[in-house]
């Protein structure tokens, strides 16, 4: 029989996860917090649960995890009704994790919100008077909070975000290993997909294509999102409710691959085609697009300010005679989809090296939309490396 290990994509190293328990643990007794609360229920922003414990929550199904700041963690998740499942000696999936309490909650099944809420609740009540700091408060449910406030009435509750995330956010040899292999993928992965482009053929076929290359290569989730019409026109990449629409001849292509790779890490690779020759106009807001890109990934360096990159870039988009940005075309990537730092008016975390960025610049005008999407890693001494091989050029076929 094989053993549960071999079961795992990618595992991450043993040595990766002592070293983030180790800084995390670090920080906690530094900002005097004794317990750490996460929750998700999805991989696509559910980072902290998959960076604690190199398991992602999925399928919608909640994943709490409880992670003290001295002893192993407890993991609360989709299971039978009692199940308590103890690690004495480690467990080689839940590797860090002391103990698993499995009970049957459902979002769509409101009266059993409190499930995961109680047993969390019996998990922590060693720390009826300590410190619990929250991870990631927009995903962590009303019912959780609310019912470990009344159980533990005389413990402070704060958010540890800023505690964590900078941890998180700076990368290690092992995990930027990783993340050059999701790189890889897409780059294969996009090749794939804009070379079965012709007439004829619907965006889910083709956003189909790259999925499945992305699985071969390790993929576990993602986001395939497209867009297609006459050459002309404006538009906006979606997903896949919407990609039904057949390729014509004359039409403009864009494709956005943003899944993750072996081991979990996310990047993002945007292209565009033209079935037949691109426009004056398309190629003009091409090479503005990738101007637009190179002008941000110049002003990566460590301890940059987001909101002087994202004020200076806006002032660039509006003196070239282009609109603003007014959502994010720039962050940080890793578990999460979209990782901090975001590059944006309202970010506070600081630009270190070993930090890698999606950069995306994108807009349409009443006669074309354009954009480009790439990972750029900054290293410590201030170079900025693109992370994709794939050639950012306009791709014309037919």
């Amino acid at each position: 029989m094989s053993k549960p290990s071999d079961r795992i994509n990618h595992p991450i190293p043993d040595a990766e996860l002592d070293r983030r328990w180790t800084a995390i643990r670090f920080a906690m007794e530094a900002a005097g917090i004794d317990v750490l609360l996460a929750q998700a229920s999805n991989d696509f922003m559910g980072g902290y649960v998959k960076y604690l414990t190199d398991i992602p929550a999925t399928n919608g199904y909640v994943t709490t995890v409880v992670f003290p700041r001295d002893e192993p963690m407890v993991v609360i998740g989709q299971g039978a009704f009692g199940t308590d499942l103890q690690f004495p000696d480690g467990d080689l999936v839940r590797r860090g994790v002391g103990r698993f309490l499995g009970t049957p909650s459902y979002a769509s099944a409101h009266f059993s919100a409190g499930y995961d809420a109680d047993l969390a609740a019996s998990a922590m009540g060693r720390y009826a008077h300590g410190t619990v700091g929250m991870l990631g408060t927009t995903a962590i449910s009303l019912a959780l909070v609310d019912s470990l406030r009344g159980h533990l009435p005389g413990a402070r509750f704060i958010d540890a975000s800023d505690v964590v995330d900078p941890i998180k956010a700076v990368k290690s040899a092992d995990e930027l290993a990783l993340v050059r292999r999701a790189a890889a993928a897409q780059d294969l992965a996009m090749r794939e997909a804009m070379s079965a482009v012709r007439p004829g053929i619907r965006e889910l076929e083709i956003a189909a294509i790259a999925e499945e290359v992305g699985h071969s290569e390790g993929s576990e989730q993602g986001l395939f999102l497209s867009y297609s019409g006459p050459g002309s026109s404006p538009g906006q990449i979606v997903n896949r409710h919407l990609q039904h629409r057949v390729l014509e001849d004359g039409d403009q292509y864009k494709l956005l691959i943003e899944n993750n790779g072996p081991g979990g890490f996310y990047c993002e690779l945007g292209r565009s085609l033209v079935i037949g020759a691109a426009t004056d106009e398309m190629r003009k807001q091409h090479a503005f697009i990738l101007e637009a890109q190179d002008y941000c990934a110049d002003r990566l360096h460590p301890g940059a300010n987001s909101r002087e990159i994202w004020d200076a870039y806006n002032t660039f988009m509006r003196e070239n005679g282009r609109p603003e940005e007014r959502r994010v075309h720039f962050h940080g990537q890793g578990y999460d989809m979209v990782e901090r730092p975001l590059v944006r008016g309202d970010e506070t975390m600081s630009i270190e090296g070993n930090m890698y960025f999606a950069l995306h610049p994108a807009f349409s005008t009443p006669t074309s939309y354009s954009f480009a999407s790439d990972d750029y890693l900054l290293h410590p001494d201030g170079r900025v490396e693109r992370l994709h091989e794939y050639p950012r050029e306009l791709i014309e076929i037919g």
